[in-house]
């Protein structure tokens, strides 16, 4: 985490404020870049492409996260932010899209042995990911702390979870906070947070409903979802942990699929379609621009 490469983080603090729930805009230099992609250039991309030759965009995706991915209550219906952006990448790219619902913490492996194509699952762009797989980036979103109503422990900040109980999504970049959280807590003398890891998010933040667990870490829009279904049960703290953007993760080697993608997803920029699905699930403050 912590990665300042193409984004200006301190430019969306202000927005996060204003919305409390972290989501900005991005600009300067991947501004640049977004506009350097021709016209055109995804549909010529995409013929190029091996992997739509069967006119599929296979996505694969832990269909647990509400409101980035999640099933429509009593179906098999997938829904979400990353679900309609996929479907209108796909228009752009003259394919239909198809979804694999697959366990994040296998989600890198399964994409590299060829299991789908690319991958949308709200996954953070890091330095460690970036060594296995190749991103393009399309949402902005950063770290929230649910907790119970009236935030009974007075949890402010991770830092506030010493010798508290958190629990969280395995294979998260949240996890890696609460371990770097552990670390220092631990060089300082100070008692370490337990930390719970669960294969989905909705079994985290039911040991935060059951009492077994003080707080849950999750990404802000996911986050502020939970406390909006909890019929006042959980709330928000708000901003723990600066924004990153998340990444359409891609194969290292399949680089026409890559540039099909990115020129795809410019032309959603460029026609508008792109903040229109955003806003259709209310998260149009984290738009990269």
């Amino acid at each position: 985490m912590h990665r300042r490469r193409w984004f200006h983080l301190v430019s969306i603090v202000a927005a996060v404020a204003a919305v409390l729930v972290l989501f900005a805009a991005c600009g300067g230099d991947e501004k640049e870049e977004s506009k350097s992609t021709p016209a055109g250039s995804a549909t010529k991309a995409a013929a190029k492409a091996p992997e739509l030759e069967d006119g599929v965009l296979n996505v694969g995706s832990d269909i647990a996260y509400a409101p980035i991915e999640f099933f429509e209550e009593g179906t098999q219906n997938p829904q979400g932010l990353d679900i309609d952006l996929a479907k209108a990448l796909a228009d752009e790219l003259g394919v239909s899209a198809e979804f694999t619902n697959t366990g994040f913490d296998g989600i890198i492996g399964s994409l590299e042995t060829e299991r789908f194509d690319i991958l949308m699952s709200a996954m953070t762009v890091t330095e460690e990911r970036e060594k296995e797989i190749d991103f393009v980036p399309y949402f902005i979103a950063g770290t929230d702390i649910l907790v119970a109503a009236g935030n009974p422990k007075d949890i402010k900040s991770v830092e506030d979870l010493s010798g508290l109980t958190a629990a969280v999504q395995i294979a998260t970049i949240q996890v890696d906070q609460l371990q770097a959280a552990n670390a220092d807590l631990k060089a300082a003398g100070k008692p370490e947070i337990n930390v719970l890891t669960f294969d989905q998010n909705p079994l985290a933040v039911e040991q935060l409903r059951t009492g077994r667990a003080d707080a849950v870490l999750a990404d802000s829009p996911v986050a502020a979802n939970e406390a909006r279904l909890s019929e006042g049960k959980l709330e928000t703290v708000g901003l723990t942990i600066p924004p990153e953007p998340y990444g359409i993760g891609v194969r290292k080697g399949s680089p026409e699929l890559k540039a099909a993608v990115e020129g795809a997803l410019q032309k959603l920029i460029d026609s508008g379609k792109y903040k229109e699905i955003l806003s259709d699930w209310g998260l149009a403050g984290g738009a990269i621009e």
